[in-house]
């Protein structure tokens, strides 16, 4: 017998943990506020010991961190899966539309994390670092696909920018309607605005 299916579990275990561990903290975050969860209230809501909570975690502000890379690393993933003749403007939208479509279908729980994350001055903070560290990785991703290098040329990163911008107008303006306008739809009419310019590769 080898050690690789057993690391296998363990890996599948830890994962299994993390994910709940995450999943009581977003909820009780997003029902009460950043400043009205203790992190003891979080791992009696995950059935886990504290001990267990801060192996995952460095705090609870970490856990919403984590959801926030993970959101880029997806993103990160889909524009690299993209084909290759895809105008940049179609393999942008369908990359934000990732994390928005998720959104929409589940807004009774991501509306409420949303609001949050926009509300709550340190993780708005956390959120602008990750959204930095996402520029980068959509820069070189569309340098990569277009043959420029983003460290010469300015479009990677201009045209990541407009992308996130964009990411960020809808987000807002979901928010604020409450849910009921359709983010997915919101970011098509996004997109529509500043296509011709994610186009207009010099």
């Amino acid at each position: 017998m080898t050690s690789r299916p057993d690391l296998s579990l363990a890996q599948r275990k830890r994962q299994l943990v993390a994910d709940e561990l995450t999943e009581a903290a977003l909820q009780l975050l997003a029902l009460r506020g950043f400043d009205g969860v203790t992190v003891d209230e979080i791992v009696a809501a995950a059935g886990v010991s504290k001990r267990t909570f801060f192996r995952y975690f460095a705090s609870k502000e970490d856990v919403v961190v984590q959801f926030l890379a993970d959101m880029g690393t997806d993103m990160c993933a889909e524009l690299a899966s993209r084909p290759a003749g895809e105008p940049p403007s179609t393999a942008l939208l369908r990359t934000v539309l990732i994390p928005l479509t998720t959104c929409g279908a589940h807004s009774e729980k991501a509306l409420p994390l949303v609001r949050l994350i926009l509300s709550t001055p340190a993780l708005r903070a956390r959120f602008l670092e990750r959204q930095a560290q996402w520029r980068e990785g959509l820069s070189t991703e569309l340098g990569r696909r277009l043959g420029l290098d983003p460290a010469t040329d300015l479009y990677p990163h201009l045209a990541a920018g407009m992308a996130l911008t964009a990411f960020d107008t809808v987000l807002l303006r979901w928010t604020e309607s409450e849910g009921a306008d359709d983010p997915a739809e919101l970011a098509e009419r996004a997109f529509a605005l500043i296509g011709a310019s994610l186009d207009s590769v010099a």
